[in-house]
């Protein structure tokens, strides 16, 4: 997956219009983001070494390894839609927010900015499929594995202490969670 700056994330590379013959095209080509910039292949998992899973947090890549050997042996894949994301990418998809919702307040109940966000610091995922967020949701604090958002299922982060005490109470989404305020 490639997605210039500025276009929508299923847009093509190949559907932004060419510089004019006035500009270099060095000097003013819009920049991919791609899987360097966090963007996830199709069928990733934590187990792939692609910038958006190697460039998490390693106490929290070894919490989701763990937790996704153990979901195998239940016959369960647990798939990366989201992981570490450059600033760049993150920035993109809060555009991509607000075009959306229609509103810088509407699109902060989805995505943070980079300077908030926890998939810019390596510290989020997102994960794909529901049997995946199924098993997460009944055994991921053994994992020290937490869903955050209640509007975002497929949200996780590392909180160690859910292991002894369980995962804390989850924020309604974004806005009401102090760390992005």
């Amino acid at each position: 997956m490639a997605v210039l700056i500025g276009q929508s994330l299923t847009s093509s590379p190949s559907s932004a219009a060419a510089p004019s013959p006035a500009e270099s095209p060095t000097r003013h080509r819009p920049r991919v983001l791609g899987e360097a910039d966090g963007a996830v292949p199709d069928g990733t998992t934590v187990f792939d070494d692609v910038p958006a899973v190697a460039n998490l947090d390693a106490d929290f890549l070894q919490a989701l390894r763990q937790a996704a050997t153990d979901a195998a042996e239940d016959g369960v894949e647990i798939f990366v839609n989201g992981g570490w994301r450059s600033p760049a990418y993150q920035e993109n998809l809060l555009r991509e927010a607000v075009r959306k919702y229609g509103s810088e307040e509407e699109a902060s109940r989805w995505v943070a900015t980079p300077e908030k966000s926890n998939h810019v610091a390596g510290h989020a995922i997102d994960i794909g499929h529901a049997e995946a967020k199924a098993w997460l949701s009944k055994r991921g604090a053994a994992y020290g594995l937490c869903q955050i958002y209640r509007n975002e299922p497929w949200h996780y982060e590392l909180r160690p202490e859910a292991v002894e005490n369980g995962c804390p109470p989850m924020y309604d989404d974004p806005t009401h969670d102090p760390r992005m305020q």
